[in-house]
């Protein structure tokens, strides 16, 4: 029997904006490893004390030399079997907006055409001073010469396009996923414990403006009494699942 209910299914069917709201538990099942994952050189250092403007400045070299190496991580991955569903799912909904708090770029390679990244994109950089894109191969290219990455224009420092302890979230992503969880017909929040605001607060958001709401999460998380529908369940266990059934009625 599927975890989830015939409501979700047919609301979906009948959808015209769907909104999937994703944490790291989505990722999880692609093998990247957690921010905090034990690996080597890295261990003895604490994220958070390298995740800032603060820690960047006293020692660059250290925090691109970091985030190449969680950078790499990423792009050895690939998407999953729920990254890959929730792309499919566009061929059956009018407007599905896929809003991330990760920053792995999974969902765009997946196939998904309208990602919001709350917190960057890992495998992109800017420069501080110009806010000119920067290449990858820029900062490899000066961690293999053991000096911090700087920007060919300017001189600045390179840093990655991610959002750090202290910084607000990208303003533009902010109005484009509350503006989606507003219009929504249905929110499904994925594999986020929904405790880190203002994320946390779009389900609550789509349900005030008449959506429906279900999560899937093997855990219980901040959202799970105030939803319509919690399913306890793996990403990649319900959504390839949930694709199909919501595909079926369109198929026969």
């Amino acid at each position: 029997m599927p975890a989830f209910s015939d409501t979700l299914v047919d609301r979906l069917a009948s959808a015209s904006r769907v909104v999937v709201l994703t944490g790291a538990g989505i990722s999880a099942e692609s093998g990247i490893p957690t921010f905090r994952d034990p690996d080597g050189l890295w261990e003895k250092f604490d994220p958070q004390e390298l995740a800032n403007v603060e820690a960047f400045l006293d020692n660059p070299e250290l925090v691109q030399g970091w985030y190449r190496h969680r950078r790499q991580l990423v792009e050895e991955a690939e998407p999953n079997a729920a990254h890959r569903a929730l792309a499919d799912l566009e061929t059956h909904i009018d407007a599905l907006t896929v809003v991330t708090q990760n920053v792995d770029a999974l969902h765009t390679r997946a196939g998904s055409s309208d990602v919001v990244e709350l917190h960057g994109n890992i495998t992109h950089n800017y420069c501080m001073d110009c806010e000119r894109p920067a290449e990858a191969s820029t900062v490899d290219a000066a961690i293999a010469e053991g000096v911090p990455a700087r920007c060919p224009e300017c001189d600045g420092l390179i840093r990655p396009d991610v959002v750090w302890f202290g910084e607000q979230l990208p303003p533009a992503a902010i109005e484009r996923a509350g503006t989606a969880a507003e219009r929504a017909d249905v929110l499904l929040s994925v594999g986020t414990s929904a405790v880190v605001y203002p994320a946390a607060r779009l389900p609550l958001v789509a349900q005030e403006h008449g959506a429906y709401v279900a999560e899937i999460n093997p855990d219980t998380t901040g959202i799970t009494e105030a939803v319509d529908e919690s399913i306890r369940e793996t990403a990649g266990a319900v959504l390839p699942s949930l694709r199909d059934a919501v595909a079926a009625p369109h198929d026969a």
